[in-house]
């Protein structure tokens, strides 16, 4: 950014026009994306493949990028340059990704419409008549959708194809068993909504039989290659941060954190360091908290208690008071992720992984992160629209390590469990960065992959082997919670020093102050440059 050197009216209001334009631009054309915003003008479309919608949506985002590029930034006051930068990195990442990865020509998982449909038929928030009266828009589009996927798709690599065939699946029984109780709230509705869900059944049986007809030729590389995923992970995480200095700071980390695990593991046994005693003790510690699926929710509720309690008591960070349903993954979304947090907007299961999970998706993490981001009111709704996976993901971890060095607030046992965990759940963080990184730039094969998770991360081979896929599935994504954390933990210590006699909960609170930008603009909005 130039230096600033003043608000200007005139450049104010222009650029705060613009941003408007463009976002509803953006929003327009991914409606899905719009309506897991909370912005519902489009909830009865679909995003539009086609090559003409394509070449349509280039035109509108290179329209968009010199809009943005004609505002003088030297004339507005740091929000709105924050804002400015933000939209112009996701602008052009967007460009860059219609235009030059253009990966809907290589992923079928891109046009399945389960996460167009899924928000309709879970999300209670919005009016039952009108989701039906969306839905039905949506379903009408779902054959024309997977008809223009069969025609624009080649080249698809098989990971790809095989978790697109368990989400067609998926979205199919999300059609029928999820969708039926809907149904039933609105007659006058249900007749028109069942025949356009029938329409779209029967596409995606046709979709799924023509992707299992591709296995034996989907042959495509799934990895982006060095060029690519550089550019992939500046747009996707908005950080300055590039692949080198990514690995060589996780590589580092990992290091650092083994060795922290082992001192305590060896702590626990009572006996000097070995081969395999992290492992036995985090065995030890997972056999100590059994779960099982009939008490892992009711654990989930006790947990989160427990550490709202305790993280009043710390007074760590300002709690919202927000209902925190707890829900198994949909089936339409399964297949990449393995457990996440929806906002309005398979684990190896114990006691401490499902603590260190509540403290990662709700206490202090996501749901406090984002309950703060719900308050800030800027001049544009760019941070609300454009929000930061870093800057969220890396909460969530900075969240973890904060209550396993404060302590659970129950037994020792549970505050040294919760500890163990907290750091295996780094050390898989900190591998998911090296392997994001490795796999898509630096050739990393699948062996190589295991032996890092099963043997440096104390994962199970199940765990790893998800990992892997996932990584194949995802370019940027893995690296997202660790150069989040990292980049936030470093603005914490920034604010501690330079605002010594601020609380704990005044330095977080200030963090979170801001929406949910990326972690390099906080700096600014934090005036820490």
């Amino acid at each position: 950014m130039r230096e600033h050197q003043g608000d200007d009216p005139i450049t104010t209001a222009r650029f705060r026009d613009v941003a408007t334009r463009v976002l509803d631009a953006l929003l327009e054309a991914a409606p899905e994306h719009a309506t897991d915003l909370g912005d519902h003008r489009f909830d009865d479309q679909l995003t539009d493949w086609s090559a003409e919608a394509s070449d349509g949506r280039a035109a509108m985002l290179t329209e968009a990028l010199g809009a943005l590029d004609d505002v003088d930034d030297t004339g507005l006051i740091p929000d709105d340059r924050v804002d400015l930068e933000i939209l112009r990195t996701r602008v052009t990442g967007n460009l860059w990704e219609l235009t030059e990865l253009r990966p809907h020509e290589r992923d079928p998982l891109m046009h399945l419409p389960g996460e167009g449909l899924h928000p309709l038929i879970a999300k209670a928030a919005i009016p039952v008549a009108d989701r039906l009266r969306a839905l039905a828009g949506r379903l009408t589009q779902v054959p024309d959708r997977l008809a223009t996927a069969r025609e624009v798709l080649h080249d698809m690599p098989r990971v790809q194809v095989e978790t697109a065939i368990i989400q067609a699946t998926g979205t199919q029984a999300l059609l029928t068993d999820e969708l039926e109780p809907l149904l039933r709230q609105e007659l006058a509705l249900a007749d028109r909504v069942a025949a356009a869900r029938d329409d779209a059944l029967a596409a995606l049986a046709e979709y799924t039989h023509w992707l299992e007809a591709q296995l034996p030729v989907a042959d495509g590389e799934p990895r982006l290659g060095e060029q690519a995923y550089a550019a992939r992970l500046w747009y996707s995480l908005d950080t300055e941060t590039g692949p080198d200095a990514v690995l060589t700071r996780a590589e580092s980390d990992l290091q650092a954190i083994e060795e922290e695990l082992a001192e305590l593991a060896s702590n626990l046994a009572g006996a000097p360091p070995r081969i395999g005693q992290v492992r036995e003790m985090l065995d030890r510690s997972a056999a100590l908290a059994p779960v099982t699926q009939a008490t892992m929710l009711p654990l989930c509720r006790a947990a989160l208690t427990q550490l709202t309690a305790r993280v009043t008591e710390l007074d760590l960070v300002t709690v919202a008071q927000v209902p925190v349903p707890s829900v198994v993954l949909p089936a339409a979304r399964r297949g990449v992720g393995v457990a996440y947090c929806d906002p309005p907007g398979p684990l190896e299961y114990n006691g401490h992984l499902l603590r260190n999970l509540i403290v990662h998706e709700v206490m202090p993490g996501h749901l406090v992160q984002l309950a703060h981001a719900a308050r800030y009111q800027g001049a544009t709704r760019v941070r609300s629209a454009a929000w930061s996976g870093p800057f969220i993901e890396g909460w969530a971890a900075y969240a973890e390590e904060l209550m396993a060095i404060s302590g659970f607030g129950g037994t020792e046992a549970d505050d040294v469990g919760l500890r163990l965990q907290q750091l295996k759940m780094q050390l898989r963080t900190t591998i998911n960065a090296i392997l994001d990184v490795r796999v898509h730039s630096r050739g990393m094969t699948e062996a190589e992959a295991m032996v890092l998770m099963t043997d440096r991360g104390h994962q199970d081979a199940g765990e790893a082997t998800g990992k892997w896929r996932r990584a194949l599935l995802t370019s940027a994504e893995l690296s997202t919670s660790y150069v989040g954390y990292r980049e936030l933990s470093d603005i914490a210590r920034q604010v501690r020093s330079a605002r010594p006699d601020g609380s704990i909960r005044q330095v977080h609170d200030a963090m979170l102050a801001h929406g949910s930008p990326p972690p390099r603009h906080l700096r600014t909005l934090l005036a820490l440059e």
